[in-house]
């Protein structure tokens, strides 16, 4: 229990570190899918565990899928950190269980029971509530929900293709995506980011690195350390204590204006993400 906790209180601070990180976006995943790579690398060899190249093979191709998928998740939810607050781009990228409700029936072939459709508009009218439209608000920042929103619909394809995987330890697979999710995103950066403008300061150096090693390796260490010993409820309770932090922390910490309407978006979206766990299929 108390390293999943630790997990999800970790994820939940990355918005505050990436808001500060001066590079692309683009840069910054591919730092954190290579760093993370190598961290988890690292961890298998201190366990002396190797990984199961047989399995690896025989869900190579959900594999891929998920990795580039998870590349450019991270780009759009870096993205919407910069466009709109931690707090609005969070809880546009929690979203993604709702944006997994909708694609179900087509995808994973699905019913979809009337419980789940009511928590599907519940988060539809969240959502709302966060971008402002209701109040007519100058300051709607549609462009940070929509990255949010991309961003959710790529990790909703992360957990598809998940799904599909078969008799694959989860840090194979973490290892696999990460490096799959680097390895894509390599060649792009090196075409379209100019190396020669950028000038990291220390600063931005160190949070990169955080990013990519705790972040990413240690919490992944963390999160796959701990799912064995916990029971599937408990870990979709507890999974919202990132989203709850990184709000928090966008608030309290930022000081990032939120509405009254924002707060009960807030609660509308993450309510019915949560719900949605718990209604039958």
């Amino acid at each position: 229990m108390p390293q999943y906790l630790l997990a999800m209180t970790i994820f939940g601070t990355i918005g505050l570190f990436v808001k500060f990180i001066e590079l692309p976006s683009t840069v910054i995943a591919l730092s954190r899918g290579a760093l993370g790579t190598l961290f988890l690398l690292l961890v298998l060899k201190l366990l002396k565990r190797r990984i199961n190249t047989a399995s690896v093979k025989s869900n190579f191709k959900h594999l891929v899928i998920a990795g580039v998928a998870l590349g450019l998740n991270w780009i759009f939810l870096f993205e919407a950190y910069r466009l709109t607050s931690v707090a609005t781009a969070t809880l546009a990228y929690y979203m993604a269980p709702i944006i997994l409700i909708l694609l179900s029936p087509i995808l994973l072939h699905e019913r979809i029971p009337l419980g789940k459709w009511i928590c599907v508009i519940c988060a539809l009218f969240g959502m709302s509530l966060i971008s402002g439209v209701w109040e007519g608000s100058e300051n709607v920042a549609l462009d940070g929900i929509t990255m949010g929103l991309i961003a959710a619909c790529f990790y909703a394809g992360v957990v598809i293709n998940n799904k599909f995987l078969k008799g694959l330890d989860p840090y194979d697979s973490s290892i696999v995506q990460l490096a799959v999710a680097a390895i894509v995103l390599l060649p792009y950066v090196l075409f379209t980011v100019d190396f020669s403008v950028l000038k990291p300061d220390t600063t931005t150096i160190g949070l990169t690195l955080a990013v990519g090693i705790l972040h990413t390796g240690v919490a992944y260490w963390l999160y796959f350390s701990a799912l064995p010993k916990l029971e599937a409820a408990r870990i979709a309770i507890f999974s919202y204590i990132d989203p709850a932090i990184a709000i928090l922390l966008s608030v309290f910490v930022l000081m990032e204006p939120m509405t009254t309407a924002g707060v009960i978006g807030a609660v509308l979206i993450l309510g019915a993400a949560l719900a949605s766990e718990f209604v039958e299929r």
